[in-house]
Formats: C-alpha cells, sequence, structure tokens
C-alpha cells in the first residue's frame, strides 16, 4: 500500500492582513509569503466550498480585497 502523502505545511500568515490593500498587490504578497494558489472572486461569486490545502482567497470589490479566507 502507497503511503499517505502528508499535505505540505500552509504559510504562517493571518488573511485579515490582506484586507485594505490592493488585489494585485495582495495577490503578489501572498504568492511571496508562500501560498501556492491565490483565487481572487468578485463579491457574490458563486463558488464551491471544498477546501484546499495551501490556497488563499480573496473577495476583491473596486480592485481592493474586502475578504480573505484559507482553503
Amino acid at each position: 500500500m502507497a503511503p499517505i502523502p502528508t499535505p505540505s505545511a500552509q504559510p504562517d500568515d493571518v488573511p485579515d492582513a490582506y484586507v485594505g490593500l490592493a488585489g494585485e498587490a495582495a495577490e503578489r504578497l501572498a504568492r511571496a509569503r508562500g501560498w501556492t494558489t491565490v483565487r481572487s472572486l468578485a463579491p457574490g461569486s458563486i463558488i464551491t466550498m471544498e477546501y484546499l490545502e495551501g490556497r488563499l482567497n480573496f473577495e476583491v470589490a473596486d480592485g481592493t480585497v474586502i475578504r480573505c479566507w484559507r482553503g
């Protein structure tokens, strides 16, 4: 039987720190801090609720991050 893979550790980062930043700047900063997947969404976007280790989600309105969460 193959070993169960160990998920990589997520960056030690506080998602609320991105709120208020410009969307593009927040994405660059998140990638520089080690997030493997960064997703920007418009307010009210329909998304699936699956949790993806290493993903950071931004809700961006008028070019500014208004909400940020892991997964």
